[in-house]
């Protein structure tokens, strides 16, 4: 990778300058926000292999030693510069390149004063282009579960998931970490990648009575308390509660499941109190057909008021309308009329019993009744 550019854009010798940002060369002068940046608690958060405390003396390294090697190494290691006063906003380069795969990992870290402007999202579109150009087929992107920001960079750069890498990455209190895997091909079209579940509108839906919003680390308690309550636990897949640390991952990687489009994890709310009532999911299954699964649980002192039904009617909709599917189902044990009463009021119908669809205990299979849900049938 040639850390020259020049094209019709004003770029100059050693410097790439593309939406709206500068990528140069770092710079003796930019030791001090590099040290302050590189210190932030956000940054080191997610870039485990950084020193902590990071000093003057570890950003003076890496200007005078680190970011050269990156390119002797065939990579790159820019600075992102503000195009008006030059100054520090980031980050971004290309490491662990394979020559004969034609492939190299994108990076970047965004300065403190410089979040929430697009920086990362113009930089990696900017480094990615040069890229590619200069002979480069594939780029991965890695990321943290739980670094959603990250991962929407990777979207809006057009990157698009691949999976999970497994204990892809050492942490730095010890253990390793999953690590979401995003890639973009040379001749992937231009622009961001499409979103299969599109962010709820507001960040929230509500029909004045109850709210759902996304599911975050903060529902951890209730969503432990709720998913291990013997009523839940009965209607399972298999009917067994749930480890705390398995309530903990799906909660912090929740966004993460949004972004790749698998999986919509919502909490509901009480509108008037704020209190946590329960969860739901809207499950993106069968995304080359337009379906999707829904599914819903209250803690018990929320039940009998309605909520489910409401729940049910606000995931719909905003299935229907938002996400375009069309097609919804859900399943139920059969013992569980409650649950059926709430589908049928949202205006499911019966479609069938599904013989030993499912693990239950002890090596057994449970039936499931499956109700099936149209746009033309959702009931106001």
């Amino acid at each position: 990778m040639k850390p020259v550019e020049i094209d019709n854009s004003g770029t100059t010798a050693g410097t790439i300058e593309a939406h709206g940002v500068r990528l140069r060369p770092f710079r003796l002068d930019d030791i001090a926000d590099i040290a302050a940046s590189c210190a932030d608690p956000m940054v080191q958060r997610y870039l485990d292999a950084l020193p902590s405390p990071y000093t003057e003396a570890d950003a003076r390294y890496w200007v005078t030693e680190g970011a050269p090697a990156a390119f002797t190494a065939g990579g790159a290691a820019y600075a992102i510069a503000d195009r008006a006063t030059d100054r520090l906003l980031g980050a971004v380069g290309l490491s662990h390149p394979v020559p004969q795969r034609g492939q190299a990992e994108i990076g970047y870290w965004v300065a403190p004063w410089a979040r929430g402007r697009g920086v990362a999202t113009a930089a990696t579109r900017a480094l990615a282009a040069h890229a590619f150009a200069t002979g480069t087929a594939r780029l991965e992107l890695l990321a943290h579960v739980e670094n959603a920001a990250s991962q929407r960079v990777a979207l809006a750069a057009g990157f698009r998931p691949e999976g999970v890498r497994r204990s892809g990455g050492p942490a730095r209190s010890g253990g390793r970490r999953d690590l979401t895997a995003w890639v973009r091909l040379a001749d992937d079209p231009p622009g961001p990648s499409p979103r299969p579940l599109p962010d709820l509108p507001g960040g929230r839906l509500t029909d004045g009575v109850v709210v759902l919003r996304r599911l975050g680390p903060e529902d951890d308690d209730e969503m432990y308390r709720l998913h291990t309550g013997p009523e839940v636990v009965a209607s399972r897949v298999p009917p067994e509660p749930p480890t705390r640390d398995e309530i903990d991952r799906r909660a912090r990687g929740a966004e993460s499941q949004w972004l790749v489009g698998t999986v919509a994890s919502m909490t509901i709310l009480d509108a008037t109190s704020g209190a946590v009532a329960g969860g739901c999911a809207l499950v993106h299954d069968q995304p080359g057909s337009g379906q999707a699964m829904l599914g819903y649980s209250l803690l018990p002192q929320w039940r009998g008021r309605g909520y489910a039904t409401r729940t049910v009617r606000l995931l719909a909709r905003w299935g229907f309308d938002h996400v375009g599917l069309g097609r919804l189902w859900a399943g139920t044990l059969p013992e569980n009329v409650a649950s059926q009463r709430v589908l049928e009021k949202a205006g499911f119908r019966r479609e069938g019993l599904l013989r030993g669809r499912l693990p239950g205990a002890a090596g057994s299979r449970n039936d499931s009744t499956v109700f099936g849900l149209l746009p033309t049938d959702l009931a106001d």
